[in-house]
């Protein structure tokens, strides 16, 4: 049974959302918790680990259709997102298309803005909510506090975080042969056509 959509983020008057800590709703805290321990999210945290992360995770709510993450946003990369409940659809500008490229769509217990959360550089995507969603935020700020308080668990993270990032890597990589196999025999095949017109 999911949980009841919660809203912890709120306008303050300076325009700022204001998120609360996710420890003040055990539910999602637990729920939290067990999704950093599946393989869509880190895999090899403890549970006392995965428990003391949480610690450190805000709960933020967004509305069906919202953005998450923008593409090429450079002022917005301080934290990721553990997606709690909903979906999120992930988005890539095409040169060549007016409208985005959907690249997958992420469910419960995935990380979204990780990337943003460790170099800082400009996001590589945009994230919008397919439904209604509840998720785990971490902010740089709260990593670095993680990393003083809990080093070991921050390593563990750390680690769980950038092999997710190599694995990306490596399917982009076997995209990319693909893609360039197409293209080679696509070429023979317009080679093939010329020939048969001259």
């Amino acid at each position: 049974m999911s949980a009841p959509p919660v809203s912890p983020a709120e306008s303050t008057s300076s325009g700022a959302l204001r998120t609360h800590p996710l420890a003040d709703h055990p539910e999602l805290a637990r729920l939290a918790a067990t999704l950093l321990r599946t393989s869509s999210a880190t895999l090899d945290l403890s549970e006392d680990e995965a428990r003391q992360v949480v610690a450190y995770l805000r709960l933020v709510h967004f509305p069906r259709g919202a953005t998450l993450i923008r593409e090429g946003d450079r002022s917005n990369t301080s934290f990721m997102l553990l997606v709690l409940h909903g979906d999120v659809s992930v988005d890539m500008a095409d040169e060549g298309r007016p409208e985005a490229l959907a690249v997958s769509v992420l469910g419960p217990g995935n990380l979204i803005g990780e990337m943003g959360l460790l170099d800082g550089a400009p996001r590589s995507a945009t994230c919008r909510a397919v439904s209604e969603v509840q998720a785990a935020g971490l902010s740089r700020h709260d990593l670095q506090r993680l990393i003083d308080e809990h080093p070991k668990t921050a390593a563990r993270l750390l680690v769980a975080i950038s092999q997710r990032i190599g694995d990306r890597l490596r399917a982009m990589g076997e995209q990319l042969r693909l893609y360039a196999r197409l293209t080679a025999a696509q070429q023979v095949e317009i080679d093939r056509l010329k020939t048969r017109l001259i």
